[in-house]
């Protein structure tokens, strides 16, 4: 176990700069997922860490010595890819004892770790197939017990699941989840599906544009988002929109439509007239209020429906609704003010009442 201190993390492609200064700690046994779009650095990030990107500026730090210039050999870190990797002519024992082959291991404790590793990850009826006669799941396993019989000091993950079904992927998921708690390794985990950052990391990392947005843990993330963009990317239905503008007493701000919604309690770093962008999540939306809600698609989805719309002002908005659809075209909706996200509309920032 480990722990990881990135500082000051900056990579350049030629001229194009792709990571501008990343600064994380990630502590001893913690799961980090990093989230992101495609292209926001975040895959870029990873293999810095691994050794297989040179970073243009920074510091990568393992247990406080400094591995940046080190080849991935000698960082002690085991890496799980997308692709698997896997031998294709091995069988599943030689694809997980191959490492500790290469690092000169005796017999008995490859047979040991193997064996424990395969227990561990229910592959033990299965150490004598080729990675050709298994299941995805099945490669996947593998190419995790091959990280895990190396003990390494530190896990990284680069999209392990985005390969598999989307049942397979949520029990993976759960898997890995299980499997990082019970061996306590300090583990960096990157993917761009936001249901696997919310439920797998202890913290996230989300990537914008080459920088970290946020650094919070996932239900901080959710509910103090620290701008738009996080805003907009974490949840699903994504977080709607509406530009708006505070009234002369502070208290509320005035949508478009002249309509006026009233603020959270607090006193907002706000002054009348300022235009601020008001974020409200789908299911945080009634049905009673003055806005009107022209309806153009529902989603059933069984317990619950997301209804689609546009409100008289033009904006589109998304509703989650429990139960059934409603039959009305029209609805007549309003945010619960206690749910009310207040960004400044120009720099897109959160803001927060005092704490």
């Amino acid at each position: 176990m480990a722990e990881l201190k990135l500082s000051g993390i900056v990579k350049n492609f030629g001229a194009v700069r792709v990571l501008h200064g990343i600064d994380l700690v990630v502590q001893d046994g913690e799961m980090i997922v990093i989230v992101g779009a495609s292209g926001c650095g975040k895959s870029t990030l990873l293999r810095i860490v691994a050794g297989l990107e040179r970073s243009t500026g920074g510091k990568v730090l393992i247990d406080d010595r400094d591995v940046t210039a080190l080849e991935p050999a000698a960082r002690d870190i085991a890496m799980v890819f997308q692709n698997y990797a896997l031998y294709p002519h091995m069988r599943v024992f030689d694809n997980m004892a191959y490492g500790l082959r290469i690092r000169g291991l005796s017999k008995d404790d490859i047979k040991r770790r193997v064996g424990e590793a395969a227990e561990l990850l229910g592959l033990s009826a299965l150490l004598d197939r080729r990675p050709r006669e298994l299941s995805g799941g099945q490669r996947q396993r593998v190419a995790m017990g091959r990280a895990i019989v190396r003990e390494p000091k530190l896990f990284l993950f680069d999209e392990p699941l985005s390969n598999l079904d989307a049942k397979l992927r949520v029990a993976m998921r759960a898997e890995i989840k299980r499997l990082q708690r019970r061996l306590g390794v300090t583990s960096l985990f990157v993917t761009h599906d936001q249901v696997e950052a919310m439920t797998l990391g202890d913290r996230l990392v989300v990537m914008h544009e080459g920088r970290a947005a946020q650094i919070a843990s996932p239900m901080e993330i959710f509910e103090r988002p620290a701008d738009t963009y996080v805003a907009g990317f974490i949840g699903s239905p994504s977080m709607n929109f509406l530009p708006a503008t505070i009234t002369e007493d502070g208290k509320a701000a005035r949508l478009s439509d002249g309509n006026i919604i009233a603020l959270p309690p607090g006193q907002y770093a706000t002054r009348p007239g300022q235009k601020v962008t008001l974020g409200i999540r789908p299911e945080h939306i009634s049905l009673t209020g003055p806005l009107r809600l022209i309806s153009d698609l529902v989603e059933p989805l069984g317990s619950e429906c997301v209804v689609h719309g546009k409100l008289a002002s033009g904006e589109i908005i998304a509703l989650r609704l429990p139960g059934a659809p409603p039959s009305a075209a029209v609805l007549e909706i309003a945010p619960r003010t206690e749910h009310l996200h207040v960004f400044d509309a120009e720099t897109g920032k959160r803001l927060p009442p005092p704490a």
